[in-house]
């Protein structure tokens, strides 16, 4: 059974069976991660969450980390500025 997936070009060894028999599966978790990865990663340099930051950076977990951080983790309320900013006449 193993030779015919290997005929096939699927290797069940070095690579995932589950991609190669369906790209498209591939590209709704490419979808999934980025989009949960980009929300976090923008709501995590808004409150000067750096470990957060670089964590949901690093890590490629199909979007259960930054839901994680989303979830329990966001700070609320006000955003954190460094600058004050002054009004101008």
């Amino acid at each position: 059974m193993l030779s015919g997936f290997m005929m096939r070009g699927i290797d069940l060894i070095n690579g995932s069976p589950l991609f190669a028999l369906s790209p498209f599966l591939l590209y709704v978790f490419i979808f999934w991660e980025l989009f949960w990865k980009g929300i976090a990663l923008w709501k995590t340099g808004r409150h000067n969450q750096m470990g957060w930051f670089i964590a949901i950076l690093l890590v490629n977990s199909l979007g259960i980390l930054p839901i994680i951080y989303l979830l329990f983790f966001q700070k609320s309320g006000r955003i954190i500025s460094s600058k004050k900013h002054k009004k101008r006449k």
